[in-house]
């Protein structure tokens, strides 16, 4: 037993000196050479780099597996971790068939194709260049670092996506977590922090998605159509309150995230998304306090108090979803997540639609009776009225 246990641990520590070495056994061409290399995490990629301390310069070699059809970049972000703020060099096939450099900084995760062009980066870069081989992308680049700092977040990219030539797209999963903090100093490489923003994020989407985007439905459908049923009154009234009560408090904790995920995204807004949540958060606030000031049914101001509610009402629920599907796009999670989404409020929909179907004929008959029932007393009212006077 104890060999066998020897045996593992001696395979387990040379699994862990081939993985980390990998990087070391790696040539390049015009007989480069890279004292200090890093294997990174995702994407089957990794970094080679000189660093020189007399001028705060860095040589690095970026090396990714790729179709030679797609393309690789490589990124440093002064001012954050990830895509926004990354000043990345890109390698894709060019139009003559060679392999193109551009050094391009992202602001946002709305990428169109006009955006990825051949720019100055907001650090000085002394040198580019890239090639493909043997089902490779390299990129060399020799660069300033930023602020004379020798720890930086980093990012790194490979996909197949191009539009109109240049790159523009990769998948979810593993590209998004394709980032670190690294030290060139010392070669120690660490989370860049955007996991956690990541994860940030992706409770906030959650939180709205759920909180204005399926409980403030709900509670609208309970209060449109499960209301005709008068085995479900008073208990519709209630239910209505606890949906729309508890959609505003996960909804206002979703909004509160995004302010300060906003907070901490200087010199980066979506106007639109934010303009519709503020006007959210007013809209749903003052819906809430409204109802203190609802008056009784024989309150001769009920039916304004009625078409405001009922008004309102249905404005958040259709910013809330246009909002919810703008952060679809802005946060880009993997496809499913939209379409689930999507199927709920279809789902939803659907339930509203039947409902309708169903409770319209019990309200038109109840309104038929009420009006046959007033026919009648007014016209008994009158026919004894009649006879009095020709009593009389």
């Amino acid at each position: 037993m104890k060999p066998a246990i020897i045996s593992l641990c001696l395979f387990l520590s040379l699994l862990h000196y081939s993985t980390a070495q990998s990087c070391v056994s790696e040539t390049f061409s015009g007989n480069r050479l890279y004292s200090s290399c890093n294997s990174l995490p995702y994407l089957g990629a990794s970094l080679h780099w000189n660093y020189h301390s007399s001028n705060g310069t860095v040589d690095v070699a970026y090396r990714a597996p790729e179709s030679s059809s797609g393309w690789v970049a490589w990124a440093v972000n002064p001012t954050g971790s990830g895509m926004i703020g990354a000043n990345a060099f890109l390698a894709f096939p060019g139009s003559n068939g060679a392999v193109t450099v551009y050094t391009t900084k992202f602001s946002g995760y709305n990428v169109e194709a006009s955006d990825v062009k051949d720019e100055n980066l907001s650090f000085p870069v002394y040198s580019k260049q890239a090639e493909y081989a043997n089902g490779y992308y390299t990129i060399f680049a020799t660069l300033e670092l930023p602020n004379n700092s020798t720890k930086l977040n980093t990012a790194w990219q490979a996909s197949t996506q191009l539009q109109n030539g240049v790159p523009n797209g990769h998948p979810a999963g593993d590209n998004l977590l394709s980032k670190n903090n690294l030290d060139f100093l010392s070669g120690e490489a660490g989370s860049a922090g955007g996991n956690s923003r990541l994860r940030r994020k992706n409770i906030h989407g959650v939180l709205n998605a759920i909180g204005w985007g399926i409980l403030m439905p709900i509670g609208a459908i309970m209060a449109r159509h499960v209301k005709v049923f008068k085995a479900a009154d008073p208990a519709w009234f209630y239910l209505h309150v606890a949906c729309q009560c508890s959609a505003y408090i996960i909804g206002i904790s979703g909004w509160g995230l995004g302010l300060k995920l906003g907070s901490e995204s200087v010199g980066i807004t979506y106007h639109k998304h934010r303009d519709i949540a503020i006007a959210l958060f007013c809209l749903a606030t003052v819906q809430v306090f409204a109802l203190l000031l609802r008056p009784n049914k024989e309150h001769k101001y009920r039916i304004y108090w009625n078409v405001y509610h009922h008004s309102v009402g249905y404005c958040i629920i259709i910013l809330s979803i246009v909002n919810i599907f703008e952060g679809f796009d802005i946060l880009d999670p993997a496809k499913k997540w939209k379409h689930a989404y999507i199927g709920v409020i279809a789902t939803l929909g659907g339930v509203a639609l039947v409902l309708e179907a169903v409770t319209w004929p019990i309200v038109l008959r109840r309104r038929s009776r009420s009006s046959e029932k007033s026919h009648h007393g007014v016209n008994g009212a009158n026919g004894y009225g009649v006879r009095q006077h020709q009593v009389v």
